[in-house]
């Protein structure tokens, strides 16, 4: 099969050359006019029909479902859970009981009301999680987020009287970093005032903050430099093991982790910067995410070792391989309960789970009941301070969510939670195939379609990718992409391309910076197997992606526009030569590299579609979704490239969301009109 050429992009302007750069103005009002302009143009075309308002519907319909598995997280004697339902759509903070959580309707207890919180205030809060402070649990530090950003405010809140802590711990609103020390002091790392972010905008500074005191006189324990990404600290709290560590990212995938002594002294953990720490109980996990030679040997990529944490710190390395990789296998995550780690680990993307208990020499190993075929499964420890216990989720692109309960060394695990059917599944078959990319490298992906399928190259299909941050595409159930495309008789694509995690540090790693194309070649390599065995062609071909999948879709548009009959690009990165001074964009160069500096400006355009995108070329449809809200990626990128693009006279469409953070939405309701907007879009390019 012969790969599809990318289309070589012309000489690329210059950023001061740009004549969107006004869009940039996120709140300012001549740019909100034209995102309102924009909107009203959108709604009016696809939003407006009885098919859009009854798929709108069957979408909340999902999203709001009662019957939907209430997934908790144990607080001392209570399981805690953050629900939206129709009748709470920014959501109730609320706790049960084991014995009642067992039971198919639970009695639950409500802990905080967003929703009557957000209406007494007049702010639309957005539920962004809580701490709370082991071993009562009953002091928590809560994040409220502002319509969505990824700046919150942070309130103390006690979990007893259910309320606000009256002269408690406060943060206004920043990207802040906290986490609790003991009842009186918690680290904090916020905007301080100028000079205290990094460029990335995360906290720089870390301090110890006393209740009682003004933040301005918090004291600093940790000082990074502007070009960090981050500084943050915590306290592990767990009884006879409290220790308190510092960390500072220096880029995405490189930091250096320092413990924290009584004196204030900072010891660093002797491990390479790549490479990722844990620490639990007696035990120092180390992840090197390159070969590592250390105490005679070598160590691979992506393999995970375990070693004593006081002895390593004191200069042994008496290191225990629990994992090395193969050339189909990964480490997809570990979680550990009182006496035992549980491994999950992906080959050819497909999971299976171990439990590992520490033992002298070598530590013994047992299989855990798996999945069905071309399954998800994932299982995590409860309370690593109480016991086995332990939570069990299966799932598939046909098979719901069903949750189990067990406890490590008393038996198999017992279905506790099934999450319901929203379309009928008995219809459509998965299949995992895999496909040669442009380089030979063997790529994988999934096809959920009608077992009815004609390969007769009319098949509506929808091909969705990401390749990035080392991010695995895994099975995975969706009422919604069920409801909204399989239903309609379409053919669902799940590509698992370079750059994401599917296979470890090196799938990761081979599409990085100057590499980037891999994952674009292997995309295309995908969609041109699927017209190859006429499954669809590039009429019927739709791609999807957010953020580096938006990136990603920005890609396939203006260097693969042959292929696709339509693209929707969601949140996305699409100007590379200005990304590093929008929102976070800094804290991704480990990623793409720096557009500022000529050498890898010189890579980074060949992947820049805002500058890419070009007159006098046959692009598909796109579809350009966003939020006014989203301080991660931010609006700006979208803009622009609906802008230019419009002007070149390209049918380009745009939406944004004022609300929703990077997420694109803020509750259930958003959600719905969101997905309804895309897929009423795609059905009417690729039908």
């Amino acid at each position: 099969m012969t790969q599809a050429q990318p289309t070589a992009p012309a000489a690329v302007p210059q950023a001061q050359d740009d004549p969107y750069l006004w869009l940039e103005d996120i709140d300012g009002a001549h740019a909100m006019a034209w995102v309102k302009r924009q909107d009203a143009g959108t709604v009016q075309r696809y939003a407006q029909s009885p098919e859009f308002r009854q798929l709108d519907g069957r979408l909340l319909e999902v999203l709001d479902s009662d019957a939907r598995i209430p997934f908790v997280e144990k607080l001392g004697e209570h399981y805690y859970n953050f629900w939206r339902d129709k009748a709470h759509p920014k959501g109730l903070w609320r706790r049960t009981t084991l014995a009642e959580y067992r039971k198919p309707q639970p009695a639950w207890e409500t802990v905080l009301d967003l929703d009557a919180l957000a209406a007494a205030e007049h702010e639309n809060w957005v539920w962004h999680g809580a701490q709370c402070l082991k071993p009562t649990y009953r002091r928590c530090l809560v994040s409220l987020s502002r319509g969505g950003a990824d700046a919150d405010v942070v309130r103390e809140f006690d979990l007893a009287d259910k309320a606000f802590v009256e002269g408690g711990f406060m943060l206004p609103e920043a990207k802040s970093q906290v986490a609790w020390i003991d009842q009186d002091h918690i680290f904090v790392g916020t905007d301080f005032g100028p000079g205290s972010m990094t460029e990335s905008s995360y906290p720089r500074i870390a301090k110890r903050w006393a209740r009682g005191t003004p933040l301005a006189a918090a004291q600093t324990i940790y000082e990074g430099k502007p070009g960090d990404l981050a500084i943050s600290a915590y306290r592990d709290l767990t009884p006879g093991y409290e220790r308190s560590f510092v960390q500072r990212a220096l880029a995405f995938y490189d930091s250096e982790s320092y413990l924290l002594g009584k004196d204030g002294k900072l010891t660093r953990i002797d491990v390479p910067t790549d490479a990722e720490t844990s620490v639990e109980r007696e035990w120092l996990l180390i992840e090197p995410r390159s070969d590592w030679s250390v105490g005679g040997r070598t160590y691979k990529a992506g393999s995970l070792l375990a070693t004593n944490f006081d002895g390593y710190m004191a200069g042994r390395r008496d290191i225990t391989v629990l994992f090395e990789p193969t050339d189909t296998s990964a480490l997809d995550g570990y979680s550990w309960t009182r006496h035992h780690l549980i491994l999950n680990v992906m080959d050819d993307v497909v999971n299976k789970l171990e439990v590992l208990t520490p033992q002298p020499g070598a530590w013994k190993r047992e299989p855990l009941a798996g999945a069905p075929e071309l399954s998800a499964v994932d299982a995590g420890g409860i309370d690593a301070d109480a016991g086995d216990d332990y939570f069990l989720t299966v799932t598939g692109f046909l098979q719901p969510t069903t949750l189990y309960y067990g406890t490590l060394g008393q038996g198999d695990a017992e279905a506790i939670k099934h999450s319901p059917g929203f379309f009928d599944a008995s219809k459509y078959q998965v299949t995992q195939h895999f496909v040669r990319s442009k380089d030979g490298t063997r790529v994988p992906y999934f096809q959920i379609a009608p077992k009815s399928l004609r390969l007769d190259g009319a098949n509506p299909t929808l091909q969705y990718g990401y390749g990035g941050f080392e991010v695995s595409l895994q099975p995975s159930y969706s009422g919604s992409i069920g409801r909204a495309w399989l239903e309609h008789g379409g053919v669902y694509v799940i590509a698992n391309i370079r750059g994401g995690g599917e296979y470890g540090p090196r799938w990761h790693q081979a599409a990085l910076k100057a590499n980037r194309l891999r994952a674009y070649e292997d995309f295309a390599a995908i969609s041109e197997d699927l017209i190859a065995r006429k499954v669809t062609s590039p009429r019927h071909l739709a791609a999807m992606g957010g953020s580096n999948g938006g990136l990603l879709m920005g890609n396939m548009l203006t260097l693969y526009p042959q292929l696709y009959g339509a693209i929707v690009s969601q949140v996305a990165l699409l100007d590379m030569k200005r990304y590093t001074h929008l929102s976070a964009g800094a804290s991704w160069m480990a990623e793409y590299g720096d557009p500022d500096k000529p050498a890898d400006w010189a890579w980074i355009k060949t992947f820049s579609p805002y500058q890419n995108a070009q007159p006098g070329r046959h692009y598909p449809p796109v579809l350009f979704t966003t939020s006014t809200r989203d301080d991660r990626v931010g609006p700006a990128h979208a803009r622009k490239m609906a802008a230019k693009m419009q002007a070149m006279g390209y049918a380009a469409d745009f939406y944004e969301n004022i609300e929703g953070g990077h997420g694109g939405a803020a509750d259930n309701k958003q959600s719905a009109f969101m997905h309804a907007l895309e897929y009423t879009w795609l059905w009417e390019h690729v039908k």
